[in-house]
């Protein structure tokens, strides 16, 4: 079992969750429970995920990394919409996409680290 608490990626994306949850705030009233939802949820999605994965076998990691970087991509997605139906300038939702991007490539990279015993 690994200690998740120390993984770099899991403590960068909860800070991201804190960046999701302040742009969320600017979205349209009635997305609220829409497309603001989803987002929250894809959000937390990401560290919920590493953090299950580390209870179990590499291949479980592997796993539930593989669902942390599914949540970052549709969350990608969910920001891209946001930048067609709000007011919200597109620095804003840019900046948010390439910080995902970031984070996206060391949780591949990491995912990447774990080696298997057996062959997937």
């Amino acid at each position: 079992m690994r200690d998740f608490r120390k993984l770099e990626i899991w403590k960068d994306s909860i800070l991201y969750c804190q960046s999701i949850y302040k742009y969320v705030k600017y979205l349209p009233e009635d997305e609220k429970y829409g497309l603001v939802m989803q987002m929250k949820r894809a959000v937390v999605s990401i560290p919920s995920n590493i953090a299950e994965g580390c209870r179990g076998t590499n291949k479980e990691l592997r796993h539930f990394i593989n669902i942390a970087l599914g949540s970052s991509f549709e969350l990608e997605t969910q920001i891209e919409i946001t930048k067609l139906i709000s007011n919200i300038g597109p620095k804003e939702s840019n900046d948010l996409i390439s910080e995902l991007n970031s984070l996206q490539k060391r949780i591949n990279a990491f995912r990447n680290s774990i080696k298997l015993k057996t062959k997937d």
